[in-house]
């Protein structure tokens, strides 16, 4: 698979340890994502999720990427603040390397959590401001700059696929 990620791929597409991951900002851990991690759990259906499955001692980063990698779902809430986080946009960044390649066999399914589609695809409202920091923080940095980028192509790639869109709790 061709990836545009800056972290090389370090599992095949044949290895599968969770039926679905789940990428999300704090913001909805207590709400939204609980619910969401509750229904999967009374389905049986075998999910990833960072608070609990992260291994103490490791690196977060390899840890993340590796159960996007070995996961056959993977699910993005978009939220208010998702845009906020590098830990999140990295995350994002992996999974659409997923979008575009039929095969891997993964499903890359966005929720649009008390936030507009558009301002996702588009980065306006408080995506704009979260990149607008990141812009200035990272001027002076152009390997920093380039990420930045490819996190702009990312959030545009999996903000155009078709979701869930939740305006209410």
């Amino acid at each position: 698979m061709a990836s545009n990620s800056i972290i090389p791929y370090t599992t095949s597409s044949s290895s599968q340890t969770y039926e679905v991951f789940v990428s999300f900002r704090g913001d909805t851990r207590n709400n939204f994502s609980d619910h969401l991690f509750g229904a999967l759990g009374r389905k049986g259906i075998h999910f990833f999720r960072d608070d609990t499955k992260l291994k103490k001692g490791k690196l977060i980063l390899p840890e993340l990427l590796q159960a996007i990698d070995g996961s056959q779902i993977l699910v993005v809430v978009f939220s208010e603040e998702y845009a906020s986080s590098k830990w999140c946009l990295r995350e994002l960044e992996r999974i659409a390397d997923y979008v575009d390649n039929d095969v891997s066999g993964k499903h890359v399914l966005p929720i649009f959590y008390r936030v507009d589609p558009s301002d996702v695809r588009n980065q306006s409202g408080q995506y704009k401001e979260a990149f607008d920091e990141y812009e200035q923080i990272f001027k002076e940095d152009e390997e920093k700059k380039k990420e930045v980028q490819r996190w702009r192509g990312a959030l545009a790639r999996v903000g155009y696929l078709s979701g869930w869109h939740i305006t209410n709790e």
